[in-house]
């Protein structure tokens, strides 16, 4: 079964992700894609995320692909124009790329090249309705295509920026836009992800599209304090903190506390699939699957 046919069967989706190399050496995405064969239904390729060079996503779904893993290729609007990311959409989807979350992307002040131009000619929200369109068989110059595309549309969400009422109506316009399944940032805060939660599923977005919740295992107290202190939009409860720096093994209580985070939000009404983003650390995944006694035989 493809993602697609997942999420309309109302399965409890598992999905991983990949951070491409630095370089051309597509050697790495294999190897780093065997700690997910099997046991995710689809695996995220991020596009130059926090605006850093990166093998591109589109050639890296690729490689995944050749995996005989179902990729889900990131688009951010910084560094494309609309010509350029309808060309990108059409070349994916020749290739066999089925999938793909949109997302305006990182500003490039974040990145290693500050001084870089940022593109932004269509934002999140743009970029949703325009494959939506592709999907119907037009460009956006309204020229019909002899073949349409075939996207399973995706969209970000982060519960924790505020203000948190608007956080909810982009997502709103993200769902109308077209977009049919949501990954979430990584939650560490699980009374306000709770809340979030709450009104998503009162707005009933629960029931047009797939919420999958972000896990992130950490390595360290200092991961924490940095996403904490340097990531914009990011709520860290203390006790996650505390527990990381008082452990014995941090890593081994980070990973505990991905467990128990996943455990927790299978509870919750309306999630229906966790992502998980073991950033630099994807040969953990196949231990969080196990002791989280997910069921990946689907």
């Amino acid at each position: 079964m493809t993602l697609k046919e997942k999420i309309e069967s109302k399965r409890f989706i598992v999905c991983g992700e990949i951070g491409p190399p630095k370089s051309c050496d597509g050697s790495i995405i294999r190897e780093k894609s065997k700690y997910f064969e099997g046991i995710v239904d689809a695996v995220n390729i991020t596009d130059n995320q926090t605006a850093l060079v990166s093998l591109s996503s589109i050639a890296s779904a690729k490689i995944l692909l050749e995996e005989g893993i179902e990729p889900i290729m990131q688009m951010t609007c910084r560094d494309r124009n609309r010509i350029a990311m309808q060309s990108d959409l059409l070349g994916a989807a020749a290739l066999g790329i089925n999938n793909v979350l949109c997302l305006t992307g990182d500003h490039q002040k974040f990145g290693d090249q500050p001084e870089a131009k940022g593109v932004f000619d269509l934002d999140s929200i743009q970029l949703i309705a325009t494959i939506a369109k592709m999907n119907s068989g037009f460009l956006l110059s309204g020229y019909e295509m002899k073949k349409a595309t075939d996207f399973l549309i995706g969209a970000a969400a982060n519960p924790f920026a505020e203000p948190f009422e608007m956080r909810l109506i982009r997502l709103y316009k993200k769902v109308e836009a077209g977009a049919r399944f949501i990954q979430t940032q990584p939650v560490f805060h699980m009374e306000i992800f709770t809340r979030w939660m709450e009104k998503v599923v009162e707005m009933g977005l629960h029931e047009k599209c797939a919420i999958l919740v972000g896990v992130m295992p950490v390595k360290s107290e200092k991961a924490l304090l940095h996403m904490k202190k340097e990531v914009p939009g990011v709520k860290i409860n203390d006790e996650y903190i505390s527990r990381i720096k008082e452990a014995r093994d941090p890593k081994e209580e980070g990973i505990k506390i991905a467990v128990e985070m996943i455990h927790a939000l299978q509870k919750i009404k309306g999630v229906r699939g966790i992502h998980l983003m073991p950033v630099m650390w994807e040969s953990i995944t196949p231990t969080i699957i196990k002791e989280a006694a997910l069921d990946v035989s689907h």
